[in-house]
């Protein structure tokens, strides 16, 4: 065979650990979820001034109150010293590092979508424990009647960033379209 009839093709792009098909949308999406959760917070910590405020009724069921979480989910495992909060740090960037790597092997950008909103939940979450030493939460969901008192645990944009990541990654593998069917 001479030369002039090999036509050489470019190797295909290596996929790495880091990088994959759907890594640039997912990153698009931390990034996004990311700087709307810090916005918020922003707005809310020195634009309104949420703390000197008070609660602030939106709706009946519905307040913005400003409350410092010092733990992880949910309040758990409070973190008071600055060794206890650079710890819970470290294991966010852990988990992100994780989560990261995940999103490099994702094969479909609904997978990515999710994968990207809980890192950019993390990341802004992660954010405020470096910046104040705990994490802003400010939504609050009740419902109060005259014999009955309910109130949610107050969260902020990140959690419910991670919250609709995790259904979506949920939803993917029970009953999406590539969901493991039983035989």
């Amino acid at each position: 065979m001479s030369e002039a009839n090999v036509t050489e093709r470019p190797a295909p792009r290596a996929r790495g650990l880091l990088w994959g098909s759907f890594t640039r949308f997912g990153v698009v999406v931390a990034l996004v979820s990311a700087a709307l959760d810090q916005a918020v917070k922003l707005w809310l910590l020195f634009g309104i001034d949420l703390g000197a405020r008070g609660v602030i009724r939106l709706a009946p069921f519905l307040d913005l109150v400003l409350t410092w979480n010092t733990g992880i989910s949910y309040g758990l495992f409070p973190q008071e010293g600055p060794l206890g909060q650079w710890a819970l740090l470290a294991l966010k960037a852990i988990a992100a590092i994780l989560l990261w790597i995940w999103l490099a092997r994702a094969t479909s950008r609904l997978t990515a979508l999710a994968l990207g909103l809980i890192i950019g939940g993390a990341i802004g979450n992660a954010i405020d424990r470096a910046a104040y030493g705990a994490v802003v939460d400010f939504v609050l969901l009740h419902a109060t009647t005259d014999t009955f008192d309910f109130k949610w645990y107050v969260f902020n944009i990140a959690d419910v960033a991670i919250v609709a990541g995790v259904a979506v990654l949920l939803y993917e593998t029970l009953v999406g379209p590539r969901a493991a069917k039983a035989p």
